[in-house]
């Protein structure tokens, strides 16, 4: 299972994102400071590996607060939940990770905990919200075996493996699964512009495991499925509303518009922290727009002439109808996703929510 990221001798280490992959490199951070840094530069991406880091950037900052009462470790630990909160605005497990930090604070420190009880239990918690990323990764991976075709010609999207989360990864997840099921599966990696997360991870990732796989271009897909070489699209989430709307890399509505036109299953691979029962439909999502240069330049060369005007939105959203399903850790939703999601957080053992 790759490292994406974990903490070592009081520092948050992150394999660099942006380095992938020509590079296998680390960066090392020792303040919330530069985590907050790493996520919004990309150093780390993908919905539930920012949920992550967050967690780990707050209980590393206060682990180095010089607080010697609860009252102004108090205020450093609010600073730190906001300085990570702002940093990227539509995945909503970095919203759910730091609530969950808060909530360990607030339940902690009514208890009357001292400044070192509060900042081992922080500690504690970061790392239980990483261990139990890896398994509701593996637990998805399993769940979204039962739905692959045999044998499987896999289309995804972006990166949502491993490097998205904390191990094993959501979409790859299924993929892994399916493989460890002995399925024959090939996969068709859209390159995902304008970051290349497909291209540069997803390829990097499954080449690494083995796994059969041929990077395409994001405009390829469609003359692909109706060749016969697409018969399943799984793709990650960064935020899916409560009626089943999915929020998600750009280009992920246009691969689900195509997939239902060649008749493919469309499923989505998330966990419990990415359903958002708060927000009702994904026109209330917000939508992160990225800098222009992602767009202008691939590398250093620069792409598009000056004076041209440019978008760069991050996500798009995908709507409920066109989702054959969403797999979780805890089974496949199906439509109506606003009962069969809320259901799974009727269960007792579900994820705790914001």
């Amino acid at each position: 299972m790759l490292p994406t990221i974990d903490w070592v001798d009081n520092e948050v280490v992150m394999v660099d994102q942006r380095k992938l992959p020509t590079r296998e490199v680390y960066v090392r951070c020792k303040t919330a400071t530069e985590v907050a840094r790493a996520i919004k530069t990309m150093v780390i991406r993908g919905a539930p590996a920012i949920g992550v880091a967050a967690a780990m950037g707050i209980a590393l900052e206060m682990r180095r607060s010089k607080a010697t009462g609860t009252k102004q470790f108090t205020t450093e630990f609010q600073k730190a939940c906001e300085l990570l909160a702002g940093t990227r605005p539509t995945a909503v497990n970095l919203f759910w990770a730091i609530d969950r930090m808060r909530r360990v604070f607030s339940d902690t420190a009514h208890a009357g905990a001292s400044v070192g009880e509060l900042q081992a239990r922080l500690a504690v918690e970061a790392r239980a919200i990483h261990d139990e990323d890896v398994a509701s990764c593996r637990a998805m991976g399993a769940h979204g075996a039962t739905v692959v075709p045999n044998p499987a010609r896999i289309l995804t999207h972006c990166n949502a493996g491993a490097l998205a989360t904390a191990g094993y990864g959501t979409a790859l997840g299924v993929i892994r699964g399916a493989v460890d099921a002995g399925i024959p599966v090939t996969v068709l990696a859209d390159e995902t512009r304008p970051f290349l997360q497909g291209a540069r991870l997803t390829a990097w990732e499954l080449v690494k495991d083995g796994i059969d796989t041929t990077v395409i271009t994001d405009n390829m897909a469609g003359a692909l499925m109706r060749q016969g070489l697409i018969n399943f699209v799984v793709v990650g989430a960064d935020r899916i509303a409560a009626n089943g709307d999915v929020a998600n890399k750009i280009g992920t509505y246009t691969v689900a518009i195509l997939a239902r036109e060649h008749g493919i299953p469309f499923y989505v691979a998330a966990p419990l922290s990415t359903i958002d029962l708060a927000t009702a439909d994904g026109a209330q999502i917000p939508i992160e727009e990225r800098p222009i240069r992602e767009v202008t330049h691939v590398g250093t060369t620069q792409v598009t002439p000056d004076g041209a005007s440019i978008r760069n939105p991050a996500f798009d959203v995908t709507p409920h109808g066109l989702v054959s399903g969403i797999i979780t850790e805890r089974g496949i939703a199906r439509a109506p996703y606003q009962a069969s999601l809320r259901a799974f957080f009727a269960a007792p053992d579900a994820a705790p929510r914001p």
